[in-house]
């Protein structure tokens, strides 16, 4: 296709996107023809899937082309003049930057590395990013935030040194009774979400089979997406039997594939979750193969996108590992678990699960939780419980929840 300059850009330019976020695109036109071609199609990526983003990542857009359309000709051309200065090769102006915002971030990052521009675009970005973001008040959650993180599903009994990397921040209870408590912290779940009800603001996430929960709970799990994990395998199997297409052809595959090409819901009331759910499996790396990945990702990626105020992840086993061909292959059938490896994986994932937690509005007030399943231990962390503690008093789950939530 011929090279199209932001300036020319019209409303029939968006004819491809969806109503909403055609919209949005056409109520700022005039300010999108001034943007820099590097930079524009990376807002355009945003706006392109505005109609499935959750609340929080709508609301973000918005307050940044707000605050673009604020700022007079002058100051906007100096505070994008990092973007400017950056030249792009005549393949990337000529690609569809606008219908394929996407692909054109893919292969824009590829081509500032090998041109040596990657610091310059990053100190672009950061100093755009320091600028814009410094207009916002971060708007603190109506509720304390709460995470809790359940792990070693399986495991009869470890040596392993559980909590290390959370125990300096909060309250090491040894001795918690185990008896139902799963059951326990699923139903706190659910009664934060009756009481504060918002969409999308309560979350679990199971890296197995889910257990039931109230109704007004985002709820994903790793069983629940096995036919999708299948489908996508199937479609990638494909490239790779080809023997024409390698790293790049599986990314662009993976890039392009929509929910309805694996069996996920893409339009409805029911797009937002099954767009979430789609990029899981194609932005992650093996959360198609191992659910204590997927587990981790999925939590980081709802606390970065989302911003619940409330989050339970449990980790279940994942399979031992093969080779990656084998995994891959449609025909793979899963082989025995490894619960003590999991046991590893998920420790570690709770620590960053925290951090995640942490980057969000109220960190200073928020809560966190992570407990052994059917074991007597827990780290709990909130402003009302002692750092660096250790407490042998019999406890229960419903008893900490009460002192941080």
């Amino acid at each position: 296709m011929n090279a199209m300059l932001p300036s020319q850009l019209k409303a029939e330019s968006f004819a491809n996107y969806p109503p909403e976020a055609r919209s949005l695109a056409v109520s700022h036109l005039e300010l999108l023809r001034q943007l820099p071609l590097i930079l524009l199609p990376l807002i355009l990526r945003e706006a392109i899937a505005y109609d499935w983003r959750f609340p929080t990542e709508r609301q973000e857009l918005e307050r940044q082309l707000a605050y673009l359309d604020g700022v007079d000709s002058p100051q906007r051309e100096t505070l994008l003049a990092g973007f400017s200065r950056l030249t792009l090769s005549p393949e990337l102006t000529a690609s569809d930057w606008i219908d394929a915002p996407g692909i054109f971030s893919e292969q824009l990052s590829a081509y500032l590395w090998a041109t040596h521009q990657m610091d310059s675009f990053r100190a672009a970005a950061e100093s755009y990013a320091i600028a814009w973001q410094g207009t916002q008040t971060s708007v603190r959650p109506a509720v304390r935030r709460l995470g809790i993180v359940v792990l070693g599903q399986g495991v009869v009994s470890s040596n392993y040194p559980l909590f290390r990397k959370l125990r300096p921040e909060g309250t090491h209870f040894t001795q918690v009774d185990s008896s139902d408590g799963l059951h326990t912290l699923l139903a706190a779940v659910s009664a934060r979400s009756s009481a504060q009800p918002t969409p999308y603001g309560h979350w679990y996430i199971d890296g197995g089979a889910a257990e039931v929960i109230g109704s007004g709970v985002t709820n994903i799990s790793y069983a629940a997406l096995q036919p999708v994990r299948k489908a996508l395998f199937n479609r990638m199997q494909r490239v790779i039997e080809s023997g024409s297409g390698g790293p790049e052809a599986l990314r662009t595959l993976m890039a392009q594939t929509r929910p309805s090409d694996v069996g996920l819901s893409g339009e409805g009331q029911d797009a937002v979750l099954g767009h979430f759910q789609l990029t899981l499996l194609t932005e992650g790396s093996g959360t198609q193969i191992f659910s204590t990945t997927f587990a981790q990702w999925a939590a980081r990626e709802a606390l970065r996108r989302a911003q619940p105020a409330t989050m339970l992840v449990r980790f279940a086993p994942r399979e031992r590992q093969q080779p990656m061909n084998e995994l891959l292959s449609a025909k793979h059938k899963a082989t025995e678990v490894d619960p003590e490896g999991s046991l590893v994986d998920a420790d570690m994932a709770a620590y960053y699960t925290w951090l995640n937690q942490q980057r969000l509005s109220g960190a200073d007030q928020a809560a966190f939780l992570v407990w052994f399943e059917g074991h007597s231990q827990a780290v709990a962390i909130g402003p009302s419980l002692p750092r660096g503690t250790v407490s042998t008093a019999p406890t229960t789950l419903q008893q900490i929840l009460g002192w941080i939530a």
